[in-house]
């Protein structure tokens, strides 16, 4: 029998404006546990966003999160002997997180001398729909579309 299913902590809004979608950004951009890195790469790139495009960096971010989050996904589930791909809805925390971790993976793998340089970068990007992030969410959309046939497998 399964164990009961972990409690989710309550995250702490960030000290500056006060979001918890931004502790959870940082949560997801730090690493080696070294969250006041995190934090100034974050902060660091916001500026440099603001620096950029003349508006609040921070409106830019969400507009950019809002960008690349899915609506739709493909599963693998095997059916007979043969694997489909079925097209499933997102669910609402899960699309938060996807959309998140695509912008810091393809921040990461962009040029730039500085991670701050490389994020700032992705979240102009994706803002203005564009970008490795915002290609990914439409490549998942083109797939999710082309194997529509299979929804009626839905688990």
């Amino acid at each position: 029998m399964r164990k009961a299913q972990a409690k989710k902590l309550p995250l702490a809004p960030d000290g500056k404006y006060n979001d918890k979608l931004v502790t959870r950004f940082v949560n997801n951009l730090m690493w080696s546990g070294k969250k006041s890195t995190a934090i100034t790469i974050f902060y660091d790139a916001l500026d440099k966003v603001s620096k950029i495009t003349n508006e609040d960096g921070y409106e830019v971010w969400k507009k950019a999160l809002q960008n690349v989050t899915p609506g739709v996904e493909v599963r693998s589930r095997r059916i007979g002997g043969a694997t489909f791909q079925i097209p499933s809805e997102v669910r609402a925390d899960r699309k938060i997180s996807l959309s998140m971790k695509w912008l810091i993976r393809y921040s990461r793998e962009r040029n730039g001398k500085t991670m701050a340089d490389k994020l700032a970068g992705e979240i102009v990007a994706a803002s203005k729909g564009e970008g490795a992030a915002f290609k990914k969410k439409e490549d998942t959309h083109r797939m999710a579309e082309a194997n529509k046939a299979f929804s009626h497998f839905k688990v």
